[in-house]
């Protein structure tokens, strides 16, 4: 049996699962904040078109306008400034191979629960990996938080300060990026804490990230249901002309008792 058609009964069997770690796209899914000087992100809009009736009487269909980085989303290295000149930047020019690799979760739930400002450090990355073992090259890398469980206001978790959410440090984002990965994920509004603006330098998985050509997900959701290692991560953005980023469903493989 080759491996595609092993794959394929793995499916029907059951053995392998998919698991959906992507929030539903509706008019009330809460999109970043930024400060009232900068151009803001758009919230997705729905607006029937036809349904059935005079409009088109034999189908119904919508019209949908978002920003590339609403929901859950991916993000090109080109999203930053700091990769805007890396080659085939945007997500209509990036490999696709390079939008499936296996997935390593660490989890943070319980320090997010206990400080929203929590921050994932090198020290938690070699502690996953003195029990998980190391985090191999072209690995997705997630920080679970729960975060996805939140929903409105508590999602944002806004203050007279911006934002309060947690996220990594950038030594934190540099130690990944020195084990090769292909890509970082949360379950937050973005890749960086709700305070990243203050970091050094700014934003730093956005900045440390996309200029080493790297990828981000974010707004995942249900990284609870996922093994510390062993998934296998399908994240393919829309094929969008010059794109920075785009709204995707991303999927897990997980194989039976992981």
């Amino acid at each position: 049996m080759s491996a595609l058609a092993g794959l394929v009964a793995a499916l029907a069997s059951g053995r392998v699962k998919v698991v959906d770690l992507t929030h539903r796209l509706d008019p009330d899914f809460p999109v970043i904040v930024l400060p009232p000087e900068f151009g803001q992100c758009a919230r997705f809009r729905i607006e029937e078109v036809s349904a059935y009736d005079h409009r088109g009487p034999a189908w119904k269909w919508h019209e949908i306008t978002m920003n590339e980085h609403t929901g859950t989303h991916f993000d090109a290295p080109c999203h930053w400034i700091s990769g805007r000149d890396v080659p085939a930047g945007s997500v209509d020019e990036i490999d696709p191979a390079a939008f499936i690799g296996p997935a390593c979760v660490i989890d943070c739930s319980a320090e997010a629960a206990a400080d929203p400002d929590f921050l994932l450090q090198p020290a938690h990355v070699e502690a996953w990996e003195a029990r998980h073992g190391p985090i191999p090259a072209g690995s997705w890398v997630l920080m679970r938080t729960d975060w996805s469980r939140r929903s409105g206001a508590a999602y944002l978790n806004m203050a007279g300060d911006g934002a309060h959410s947690p996220g990594p440090s950038a030594a934190a984002i540099e130690a990944l990026l020195a084990r090769g990965i292909r890509g970082f994920g949360t379950e937050t509004v973005g890749t960086d804490a709700g305070q990243a603006a203050h970091f050094d330098p700014p934003f730093p998985a956005h900045y440390l990230l996309h200029g080493a050509g790297r990828f981000g997900l974010q707004c995942l959701k249900g990284l609870d249901r996922l093994p510390p290692t062993g998934a296998v991560l399908i994240a393919a953005p829309l094929k969008i002309r010059g794109g920075t980023g785009s709204p995707l469903r991303v999927l897990a493989l997980v194989e039976e008792g992981q």
